[in-house]
């Protein structure tokens, strides 16, 4: 039941966000609802998908575990230090400096290094579709924003590198806060000594 409702939360989040990526497609729903309306549309149907992933995961993770190999201790080690520059290039994406100018895309890279890391770390069936969808996804909206003839949406300012340092800071305080809050009290797995 709850890989079920996962897969279904996978579907929804991430058909969602892959709406994005056809641009003609959208700009239909656009025309038919109205900026707005597509707002608050892509807003529901993405809070609602995360919840039912969310929900199903734990209901899995209870219930219905499936492992398929068994990483070795070492992958989760690689793991944990792998998500400190995966979260710090999420938040470059909205602190713009040097580190975006360079990447371009750094949450489509901090997506792809989290969803990564956490295959090495993951054996069990859940997890494989859980994070092998949202590096797939990754990758495949990565790929459409090579061939996308307009921008998105608008401008956000480019700082230099103090935006860098700040991304930086503000990172691995979003880190710890993930290895030692979050990950141990929501996800129910904790992060050092697991």
């Amino acid at each position: 039941m709850g890989l079920t409702v996962m897969i279904l939360g996978l579907i929804l989040f991430l058909g969602v966000h892959t709406l994005t990526t056809q641009r003609a497609a959208r700009a239909k729903v656009i025309a038919s609802t109205g900026e707005g309306g597509y707002k608050i549309g892509y807003s529901l149907a993405s809070a609602a998908g995360l919840a039912l992933i969310v929900w199903g995961f734990a209901n899995y993770r209870a219930t219905g575990w499936i492992n398929v190999w068994y990483p070795p201790t070492a992958m989760k080690h690689i793991t944990v230090a792998l998500m400190l520059p995966a979260v710090i290039l999420v938040v470059a994406a909205y602190i713009r400096g040097r580190i975006y100018t360079t990447l371009k895309h750094p949450m489509l890279a901090g997506i792809k290094l989290w969803a990564a890391a956490h295959l090495l770390a993951n054996g069990d069936l859940g997890s494989i579709i859980l994070f092998g969808s949202f590096l797939a996804w990754a990758v495949f909206d990565r790929i459409t924003l090579k061939r996308r003839t307009d921008g998105g949406g608008p401008p956000i300012p480019v700082g230099g590198p103090g935006n860098d340092l700040i991304a930086v800071a503000v990172g691995v305080i979003a880190y710890l806060a993930l290895a030692f809050a979050f990950h141990p009290v929501v996800i129910g797995v904790p992060v050092v000594g697991a």
